[in-house]
């Protein structure tokens, strides 16, 4: 299985939600599995399902992290802001509109916040490139052209 690519600050994020999980909704669902069970037949009993199916959830969460934490390789934060990299924010022109982007690990990537993932198609052109590259980024539609301005 492919190695995933974290920034220091994904890491923790993943490594704060397991703890929460863990800590906190996992002896809240015991709870309520627990209270379900006080209402008798199990068989026709919505609340103890649905408290299950969220358990079932909560463990499956927990395993995922803590695989993710396990496999995952941390981005080197001691990089130049020469070259795009993973975490860069880079300001881009794009046929003449300003955008942020940040490049992330496809873990940690909320396109909506600009927080793009290195495997996008955005993420695979823009890494490796300096202040002043014109790159040409091809989407499944079209092809797009930017100019980095800054690399932060």
């Amino acid at each position: 299985m492919d190695k995933k690519v974290l920034s220091k600050e994904g890491l923790i994020k993943l490594k704060e939600e397991l703890d929460y999980l863990q800590n906190t909704k996992r002896p809240q669902v015991s709870e309520r599995i627990k209270l379900a069970k006080e209402f008798g037949d199990l068989s026709e009993n919505a609340e103890y399902q649905e408290a299950k199916d969220e358990q079932a959830f909560v463990e499956g969460r927990i395993l995922e992290l803590e695989h993710l934490i396990k496999t995952s390789i941390v981005a080197d934060d001691n990089q130049t802001n020469d070259v795009v990299n993973i975490g860069s924010e880079v300001v881009l022109d794009r046929e003449g509109q300003v955008m942020r982007l940040t490049i992330v690990g496809s873990t940690e990537a909320e396109p909506a916040s600009g927080r793009i993932s290195l495997e996008s198609p955005f993420g695979k052109a823009l890494l490796g490139r300096k202040v002043g590259d014109e790159v040409e980024i091809k989407l499944p539609t079209s092809q797009v052209k930017c100019k980095i301005l800054e690399i932060h």
